[in-house]
């Protein structure tokens, strides 16, 4: 009979996940800036829009920042720990705790979202660089804005681009001493968030 609660809490968190991503894409992609013409682009407005659009009208944005989409995923977060914990059988801690859990649990998946992207960004350079693909796209849109500030730092030398390398050390760092940090001091559950 154990095998039914892990399935469970396997669909909770693939599916919950799923559309967290697709969430987080749409915020990057406005705050970097990118086609929204792109396919993949109008397939992340047209899938937020029922969730989005409603917060929309109650929360603005503020300095360009899309704060509905932060709010969303954040409570998406949270329906996924609440979800899980009850499948577990455990009692749900106090609301701030649960919050917290999600806000680390949010920047655990951006910082994954940008090693992931990077490393894709950097094999499709020497497979196919040039490429035409929306995805390959939107990809270098929004790394772009990090790429660029760490070329700045250390710019490329005899031809040779190290901000790939440079951006990887630097998330690394972020989830050891940022993310690892949070969740020794909020006692973070790792089996309840992805990505930590």
């Amino acid at each position: 009979m154990q095998q039914l609660p892990a399935a469970g809490i396997y669909l909770v968190q693939t599916v919950v996940s799923f559309y967290t991503i697709i969430v987080l894409l749409r915020f990057l992609l406005q705050l970097a800036r990118a086609d929204f013409y792109n396919p993949i682009s109008q397939f992340a407005v047209k899938a937020t829009a029922p969730l989005l659009n409603p917060m929309r009208r109650v929360i603005p944005g503020w300095g360009g920042v899309d704060v509905s989409s932060l709010i969303l995923i954040l409570l998406l977060q949270v329906s996924q720990l609440v979800a899980v914990i009850l499948m577990l059988g455990y009692g749900l801690p106090n609301v701030g705790l649960l919050v917290a859990w999600a806000a680390v649990g949010v920047l655990g998946l951006v910082l994954n979202f940008f090693f992931w992207a990077i490393l894709i960004q950097v094999i499709l350079s020497w497979v196919a660089p040039q490429s035409s693909n929306p995805a390959v796209a939107l990809i270098y849109q929004i790394t772009d804005p990090i790429m660029t500030r760490v070329r700045k730092l250390v710019p490329p030398m005899g031809g040779m681009d190290f901000s790939p390398i440079i951006t990887f050390m630097l998330i690394q760092l972020l989830k050891i001493m940022v993310v690892g940090s949070l969740v020794q001091m909020l006692s973070v559950p790792r089996q309840l968030i992805l990505g930590l």
